[in-house]
């Protein structure tokens, strides 16, 4: 019918991003009858330079697994330059005239097409692939780093799930982030996680908290134990003024270090262990502190230090081959951005990596990143 007929306009908005992980705001609206749609997104070039030895894997983000310990580090490579455009990102956004919100969003890393945000929501009913409800960026400190700091709140990635939340408060069934056992390869995932947070502002402080519980199981077909494990974060933000905002998170889990925010050899240490046949749970704990100073003009300068240890003192005791599972991880990022005209971000930032394996082993890492971003 002629009424049906698509109408097609497409407008330019302005868009406001900072680098990282922040949202982005609209640059086209398409609309089609009673329906509009968002679409936004980025080019993003990243390039680095690898001081001591070569750590950069996509996106030129530093990975704790490439740090060289003890014997190790008399032999390394000095000088390593890299540089890509993966984190390119493109979304798409709509909600529908009943109320119905939907998001498709999806990034180029680590170099072909990828699923990040697919999912609806009504009344507060959230189903498909967002962040994971055990997750905030109310503490993070602004970095270059796609991967940015250890120890940072929850999960910081996005899984399949089922979410409602009401006000500052939400509850969520997902799919659990399974980092294995050691000495046992036969894990399964039986139950999703169950996760509840709160998240609020009041004035200039920010603050979110939150609780996560999963199960770990081990099934030869013979032989089986399971596990409950848990996690809990907490973070909060400060704005000292206009200018000045100081931020940081803490965390806790025992049997669920996928939640330890790059615990282990870059992004979760194993929840737990074999003790002779039965299972037993591993834990960790971490966080995060940094500044950030508005320096006027589109430009900024952050400082952000973040840790991550896991406990393997039980599983050494019990003989678990651990020796070179990484005990404790660290960084520092320091960088300064600048905004030279509207939807451009530039930046260049200074990254220390260390890593401390439970032998006593240890290395380091220096680095420089440059990055700069085009918003649409």
């Amino acid at each position: 019918m002629q009424g049906n007929k698509l109408r097609l306009a497409i407008r330019a908005t302005a868009s406001a991003l900072i680098l990282g992980t922040a949202s982005q705001a609209s640059a086209f609206e398409v609309s089609a009858g009673d329906y509009s749609a968002d679409i936004y997104g980025y080019a993003r070039f990243n390039a680095s330079y690898d001081i001591d030895e070569e750590i950069g894997i996509s996106t030129r983000s530093g990975a704790f697994s490439a740090i060289n310990t003890g014997a190790a580090e008399d032999n390394e490579v000095t000088g390593h330059f890299g540089a890509d455009a993966v984190q390119t990102r493109l979304g798409v956004r709509t909600t529908t005239p009943e109320g119905v919100k939907i998001v498709v969003e999806g990034d180029f890393r680590p170099g072909q097409l990828r699923l990040r945000h697919g999912y609806g929501e009504y009344k507060g009913v959230l189903l498909g692939q967002t962040w994971s409800n055990f997750t905030s960026f109310v503490g993070n400190t602004s970095t270059l780093d796609f991967d940015s700091l250890a120890g940072l709140a929850g999960l910081q990635g996005r899984v399949g799930q089922a979410r409602y939340t009401s006000g500052p408060f939400s509850v969520s069934v997902e799919e659990a982030t399974d980092t294995g056992i050691v000495g046992n390869p036969n894990d399964k995932q039986g139950l999703p996680a169950f996760t509840a947070r709160i998240q609020d502002s009041s004035g200039g402080f920010s603050y979110s908290g939150a609780l996560l519980a999963k199960q770990t199981t081990y099934d030869t077909g013979t032989d089986d134990d399971s596990i409950f494990g848990f996690a809990a974060f907490g973070a909060a933000k400060m704005a000292l003024g206009d200018t000045v905002t100081v931020q940081g998170t803490v965390s806790y889990t025992n049997g669920a270090n996928g939640y330890l925010y790059r615990s282990g050899e870059n992004f979760g240490a194993e929840d737990a262990y074999m003790d002779g046949s039965s299972l037993e749970a591993i834990s960790g704990y971490g966080g995060s502190i940094g500044m950030g100073v508005n320096l006027g003009a589109g430009s900024s300068v952050n400082v952000g230090y973040g840790i991550a240890t896991v406990d393997w003192d039980d599983a050494e005791d019990d003989g678990a081959a651990v020796a070179d599972k990484s005990e404790t991880n660290q960084n520092l990022m320091a960088n300064y951005q600048w905004s030279p005209v509207k939807n451009v971000k530039l930046g260049v930032e200074y990254a220390y990596f260390k890593r401390e394996n439970v032998s006593g082993d240890d290395g380091d890492a220096s680095r420089i990143l440059f990055a700069g971003q085009y918003n649409f």
